[in-house]
């Protein structure tokens, strides 16, 4: 046991042991108190993986151990409770469970040495939804769902004392309009006091659309954070009977959530690699790197992984300033991946990826674009020969000429899956052959059941055929 921890000794009433499914999201166990030993860390506790996701029945015994470096006081327990991130082993070896996220994104910053890094500074930006009703229904005769909030601009008829947020009017606005700021400022609060490093916080372009901005940190510290800001932000709606959804197009015609990530790569000691001259303060490992992002987004086999929800797609659609083609510049928006202006110091070189959403496991969605990344590297990726830009201007603003020499990403998860089965070399041996295997058929049978129902937009369309 860390020596951090041993004050908890005989100081807490439980410990939360917190593990990550396949899906991304978080399952637990609670343990009493007296059980933060020693032993603890070294033998761990056995459970039956088999209802995670990646793991069969018949090979469902692991072992999971507390990760003493994610150790937090856990503020939605009423008792005293420590709360830890674990790792999976597998019982026969103890050795690291191959599909388990987090070992996932272990293997792949070993393979950053490869090219040169150690390690990848990352900087999400986490956009969600603040609803005050929800509801959904899917039966034989029966398919809806139902979503509200005061501030929504479809409210504007009614007489009440609600500030309306007009359609696509929301960005940065202030109280009163700005409902939420204070329901943010807690969770920001919260996030700070567990060692999350938020950057900023504001209200987002549609209404009842939000985002919070985290500080960078390597690239496991930010998943464990994207992962421990869902569940802070749900929890903390839910003490105020709210609801939260990181869903990528909750609201149609609306501007739908992404988790755009600003990324560079560093060696052991700290030196930003994708610092140069070549294009708005980036070298060559950079471009490449970039290249490499976007020729395996082209095909779907990132976007698997990034974008793995059949609600990712619906974001994923021209005039929402969707980040769906395969260009990257500075400051353009329509981009998959952005260059941000505002960036002049060299030493803080990035990029900014742009089509990444959080209904992704954050851990095989980062371990997926950096894989990308360094293969654009090792490949030694042109972005001319390839015709990845810099792209300036707006797509939509473009002649029918030039736009039409744009190459656009899958526009669906069974693209992007049949993308994945053809191109997925780069992504070992992060991500087993066995795992990807699995991840095709959990998200192919979520594609096939989407499919299956019966939509209201269908009955709008063809009920009267």
């Amino acid at each position: 046991m860390k020596d951090s921890l041993r004050k908890y000794v005989g100081n807490i009433d439980f410990i939360d042991l917190k593990v990550i499914d396949i899906i991304g999201r978080v399952r637990h166990v609670i343990l009493p108190g007296d059980r933060l030993t020693d032993e603890l860390f070294e033998e761990g506790v056995g459970f039956d993986a088999s209802n995670f996701g990646y793991s069969s029945i018949e090979n469902s015994d692991m072992i999971m151990l507390p990760d003493p470096d994610t150790a937090f006081e856990d503020p939605f327990f009423e008792r005293k409770t420590l709360s830890f991130f674990c790792d999976v082993l597998r019982t026969e070896d103890r050795k690291p469970f191959e599909h388990y996220p987090r070992n996932v994104l272990r293997a792949t910053l070993e393979k950053l040495k490869s090219i040169g890094a150690a390690d990848a500074m990352l900087g999400p930006e986490l956009e969600f939804h603040i609803f005050e009703g929800m509801s959904y229904r899917v039966s034989e005769n029966q398919a809806y769902f139902k979503v509200d909030v005061a501030e929504g601009f479809w409210n504007s008829g009614e007489f009440s004392n609600a500030n309306v947020v007009e359609r696509k009017m929301g960005y940065h606005r202030c109280p009163p309009a700005d409902a939420m700021a204070n329901f943010r400022n807690e969770a920001v609060m919260i996030m700070n006091s567990i060692g999350i490093p938020v950057k900023y916080h504001h209200h987002e372009v549609s209404s009842a659309q939000h985002e919070i901005e985290f500080r960078f940190q390597n690239a496991l510290n930010s998943a464990d954070s994207i992962i421990l800001a869902r569940y802070i932000l749900q929890n903390l709606a839910s003490r105020y009977n709210l609801k939260v959804t990181f869903m990528p197009k909750p609201l149609f015609e609306e501007a739908g959530n992404g988790m755009h990530i600003h990324q560079y790569l560093v060696d052991g000691t700290g030196k930003n690699l994708f610092a140069g001259d070549i294009y708005c303060g980036l070298g060559e490992m950079a471009l490449q790197y970039t290249s490499g992002i976007l020729k395996h987004s082209l095909t779907g086999a990132l976007l698997a992984f990034t974008n793995p929800s059949t609600n990712s797609y619906r974001r994923l659609v021209p005039g929402f300033e969707a980040p769906i083609c395969a260009v990257f510049a500075k400051g353009n928006r329509s981009a998959a991946v952005r260059i941000p202006g505002y960036v002049k110091d060299k030493h803080k070189a990035r990029i900014e990826f742009r089509t990444i959403d959080a209904s992704c496991n954050p851990y095989y969605g980062i371990a997926a674009m950096l894989l990308a990344g360094v293969d654009g590297v090792k490949q030694k990726l042109d972005h001319k020969e390839l015709g990845f830009g810099p792209i300036e201007t707006n797509i939509y603003n473009m002649n029918d000429e030039y736009r039409n020499k744009i190459r656009f990403f899958p526009s669906s998860l069974e693209e992007s899956l049949r993308g994945l089965k053809e191109d997925n070399e780069f992504l070992k041996p992060g991500f087993p052959d066995e795992l990807i295997r699995q991840w095709i058929l959990v998200k192919e049978e979520e594609a096939r059941y989407v499919n299956s129902v019966p939509s209201p937009a269908e009955y709008q369309l063809y009920f009267d055929l």
